[in-house]
């Protein structure tokens, strides 16, 4: 039986894998077939802290993975399928028809951004697309962007990316948002925002540039087809965390994040990290703290038994 396993391998996984590798734990990552999570879509990240210069996602991971394995964590390149956390036990059933069972599990997988779908726009994730206005807004100074979306996330991203944006485009499929009023209210009231009313973005163009020059917009009740110029497309219509493997064993809200106090899940010894839980920040440095205080609960609970 293992000490920790860990499940997921992004910044909250990551850091927990440091911590208790440091406290000769030997823990179990089980990075699924992304390590990395989300960062690895973004090329530049300037706000953790650190890195006065910015650093690539892929790479910052990529140092995480390796300060972990210097301290002697180990890594399974499989996805968990479900968990069994039963009188007792915590049984971990992975892709490869494997199992392993452990004392303590610091769950991390992290939640996915969900985005429109089209070639065209999976394609520029990470050059003009993306779905955090707080991690990448700043890289958009004095140019056009679109936000797609009408809840309160649209528009609180719409109204953060008028701090560096020249002009911001929401772009919603019906006639009103569903966004608090309060904040419908101060989008509709800003200068710098304009709004498409039911209208849907068709492609993502990047002429000539390997980068977003542009959107085809095409109203839902018209047929209308419009370009729009921008330089950057910011998808904001969700994120879906990534518990599959733990309903029916863990307590998770409405929209299908995992509840913890703290860290702590109803389960003795099974801690929660990262954006799996958190629906509000989704930042790579709020998700490595919680990392951090996973693991030192994880020790706790182990000098306990």
């Amino acid at each position: 039986m293992e000490k920790v396993i860990i499940i997921g391998a992004g910044p909250a996984g990551y850091t927990a894998a440091i911590y208790t590798a440091r406290a000769n734990l030997e823990p179990i990552v089980i990075e699924g077939f992304e390590p990395g999570g989300q960062l690895t879509t973004t090329n530049d990240i300037e706000n953790f802290p650190g890195f006065p210069e910015g650093v690539d996602g892929s790479a910052l991971m990529d140092q995480m993975r390796q300060q972990a394995e210097r301290f002697g964590a180990n890594f399974v390149s499989e996805a968990v399928v479900s968990v069994d956390f039963s009188k007792g036990r915590k049984i971990v059933q992975l892709s490869d028809d494997t199992s392993c069972e452990a004392q303590t599990v610091i769950v991390a997988t992290g939640a996915s951004a969900q985005y429109l779908g089209m070639q065209s726009e999976q394609k520029l994730i990470g050059r003009g697309v993306s779905a955090c206005a707080t991690c990448d807004g700043a890289f958009y100074r004095d140019v056009p962007v679109a936000v797609v979306g009408g809840g309160d996330t649209a528009l609180e991203e719409a109204l953060f990316l008028t701090r560096f944006a020249s002009k911001v485009t929401v772009i919603h499929r019906r006639d009103q948002f569903r966004a608090s009023k309060i904040m419908s209210d101060r989008v509709l009231a800003h200068e710098k925002i304009d709004v498409l009313w039911d209208c849907v973005i068709d492609e993502v163009l990047d002429v000539e540039k390997n980068e977003v020059t542009g959107l085809k917009i095409r109203n839902v009740k018209t047929d209308e087809r419009s370009e729009l110029t921008v330089a950057g497309l910011f998808v904001a219509i969700g994120h879906k965390p990534n518990t599959d493997a733990f309903v029916g064993q863990l307590d998770l809200n409405e929209k299908g994040y995992l509840i913890a106090r703290g860290v702590k899940t109803k389960i003795d010894g099974v801690y929660a990290a990262g954006d799996v839980a958190d629906a509000v920040y989704r930042q790579a440095i709020t998700a490595a703290g919680t990392g951090c205080a996973a693991a030192i609960e994880a020790e706790r609970y182990l000098e306990t038994q």
